[in-house]
């Protein structure tokens, strides 16, 4: 009972001092991964921060084990948004892994919110999820749409440039670099058409690049406004709040 209080109810003593502990854990791992990458660090400040690396994992492997074994949800508890987060980020160390995933870690400051018990914020969170979950057919359906335009676009820029661009456009899959960068209206400009076709399809798909920008932005506010315009007594409850 009391292990449970401990890792799921942030409103006790215990709980409270849990949490902070956590938090402070998460932010010395956060500055121990940024200043790995500092170039010229002597072999003693890299030999600290690995073992401040092992000393994090091995608090947040205890921590997730407990949110397993005590926790209300249980075994669900690694379904959930904290839970894939927090295994994702230790999973590379214990399977050797080549990918560095220890920066989703800072996902967890998120959980400051409830530490503080700022139920505005809190209100936030959770209206972002109930947008998302209401909009999540919208939003799969305007992936699949894109990926599909993502491909037409890697298609056709290979037609128009492959001749007079072999080493650009070498082939479809190397001209989706292209597509991507030109949907998304980056354009950084190492990859462009030089033939007139390829500066005509390029500029619809400019145009086609500003809606799929647009349209989850759009999607997301819109849902946002209807899960506010739901809730009761918004300006009462912030009236209420000290």
């Amino acid at each position: 009972m009391k292990l449970r209080n401990l890792v799921d109810e942030s409103q006790t003593r215990s709980g409270k001092y849990f949490d902070w502990f956590i938090q402070f854990a998460i932010v010395v791992s956060i500055l121990g991964i940024t200043f790995e990458t500092v170039p010229g660090l002597s072999p003693q400040v890299y030999r600290l921060l690995h073992w401040l690396e092992y000393a994090c994992v091995a608090i947040f492997t205890i921590e997730l084990l407990l949110r397993i074994g005590f926790s209300k949800l249980g075994f669900r508890y690694l379904f959930t948004f904290f839970g894939i987060i927090d295994l994702l980020a230790i999973l590379p160390f214990y399977l050797s892994l080549g990918i560095d995933l220890r920066g989703l870690r800072a996902f967890r400051l998120l959980r400051i919110f409830r530490v503080l018990k700022l139920a505005r914020y809190n209100n936030a969170l959770l209206r972002y999820r109930r947008a998302f979950r209401r909009a999540r057919e919208e939003l799969i359906l305007f992936g699949i749409t894109a990926i599909i335009v993502i491909y037409l676009s890697s298609v056709g820029i290979y037609f128009f440039e492959s001749t007079a661009q072999p080493d650009k456009f070498s082939s479809i899959p190397e001209s989706f670099w292209w597509a991507v960068a030109t949907l998304t209206t980056v354009g950084y400009g190492d990859v462009y058409p030089i033939t007139t076709g390829g500066k005509i399809f390029t500029f619809f798909i400019l145009s086609i690049g500003l809606a799929i920008v647009a349209v989850p932005s759009g999607i997301i506010a819109a849902t946002l406004t209807e899960v506010r315009d739901e809730e009761p007594d918004r300006s009462q409850t912030h009236r209420r709040e000290p």
